[in-house]
């Protein structure tokens, strides 16, 4: 059975006395819950004599009411504890000093979805550089990798860090939090305090969650738009699709699970996917459907598309490659509609001078292969292999399950 970080440090007393005498600060949001569903603020101050001092929020806020991405928060002060919540996605993005100056020791306790572009751990890193200039101590109360182990994806090309991208990371990158703040204190060269509560019983290779404790822990939104662990599993791909003219499915029940546009014919877009890589359409089920989105892209408007499905027994983990799937769809599109309109030019994620698609995916080199209509599946496969494997090969020495 796991044990969360945050359990782990709410029943060790031997770990609190290391937090007695100073101040505690938590960054958190609505999943950062112990295994009794029991927020984290409220375990700590109801099951500890810890002194909680403040709490950071993140994208969508501590309390997870921003909706929509790219919607600000504003600080405020909790109505139960009486301690500041202060916004890391409003004013300000990095913590400011005087933000500092109310903890001694930050804990992190928030759920990622283990991918690159996922906001969280970029807010992380923010927070390690912090407290490395503050002399603060930083404790990561880990948490699972729902998207698991599978590394997938090209690493961020340097010069194109953004908020969608901290460093130099592949998109699906297979660590916990606590995993990747190991590797930002490595690659940065961090003298910070760093401290990682590990989980208990967690293993991330074994099914059926692969990743995520089925049977085990409830599943609850880090984000509003990650509603189910098939969404998990599917963001490292689907979240490309913000950076399109394509629907991602916001404003439908089943948000960056299902892909589509109203001037499409999902049909002969899935023959020419089938004809150009069928290797990238191995592990989930692809589904052809139509949605209308009551909000956001194409609103009110009937598309065609796809949704992908990890969730039946046949889901092969392994070979389920969505960062791949995803832009196997794009280069179908381009290449059954030549003049399609697929690239969103927009100002995305405090990035108002590149091109959103670009900003996502950490360089030009993966909108330039689905434009080229000479390029193949092998030319793809050929550096992704290479930045996968060199990412493997970074990481394989902080892995901690």
């Amino acid at each position: 059975m796991i044990t969360l970080g945050i359990d782990r440090l709410t029943s060790d007393i031997s770990l609190q006395r290391q937090l007695h005498g100073r101040r505690v600060a938590i960054a958190a949001h609505p999943a950062s819950v112990n295994a009794r569903l029991q927020h984290s603020v409220d375990a700590l101050q109801q099951g500890t004599r810890l002194n909680l001092s403040a709490a950071f929020g993140p994208q969508h806020g501590m309390r997870g009411d921003k909706q929509d991405n790219m919607v600000e928060s504003d600080d405020y002060v909790d109505p139960v504890h009486g301690i500041p919540v202060f916004s890391l996605y409003g004013k300000v993005r990095r913590p400011s000093d005087a933000m500092m100056d109310t903890f001694d020791v930050l804990l992190f306790d928030i759920q990622d979805l283990g991918c690159r572009i996922y906001t969280y751990i970029t807010t992380l890193l923010y927070l390690l550089e912090a407290c490395a200039r503050h002399h603060k101590s930083l404790w990561v109360l880990d948490r699972p990798n729902p998207a698991g182990r599978p590394v997938e994806g090209n690493l961020l090309g340097a010069g194109w860090e953004s908020f969608v991208g901290a460093g130099p990371i592949v998109m699906r990158h297979g660590l916990t939090v606590g995993e990747m703040a190991q590797w930002f204190v490595r690659t940065g060269k961090l003298a910070v305090d760093l401290r990682v509560v590990t989980m208990a019983g967690y293993d991330p290779t074994t099914g059926p969650g692969y990743g995520w404790p089925l049977g085990q822990l409830p599943w609850v939104n880090p984000s509003p738009n990650a509603s189910s662990l098939n969404m998990a599993r599917f963001y490292a791909g689907s979240v490309l699709i913000e950076g399109t003219e394509l629907s991602e499915g916001r404003g439908t029940s089943i948000p960056l699970e299902v892909i589509g546009a109203p001037d499409i014919d999902h049909r002969l877009v899935l023959q020419r996917m089938t004809d150009f890589a069928p290797q990238w359409l191995q592990g989930a089920a692809i589904r052809p459907c139509f949605f209308q989105p009551t909000f956001h892209k194409h609103s009110g408007k009937l598309c065609q598309g796809f949704q992908v499905h990890t969730d039946f027994p046949g889901y092969n983990h392994h070979a389920f490659k969505p960062f791949r799937l995803t832009l196997l769809l794009l280069k179908a599109i381009r290449l059954c509609y030549p003049d399609y309109t697929l690239w969103r030019n927009f100002a995305y994620e405090y990035e108002t001078d590149r091109l959103a698609f670009d900003v996502i995916n950490g360089g030009p080199m993966i909108r330039q292969w689905v434009d080229d209509a000479q390029a193949r599946a092998g030319d793809l496969e050929n550096m992704l292999r290479d930045d996968e494997r060199q990412w493997r090969e970074q990481t394989s020495e902080l892995l901690l399950y």
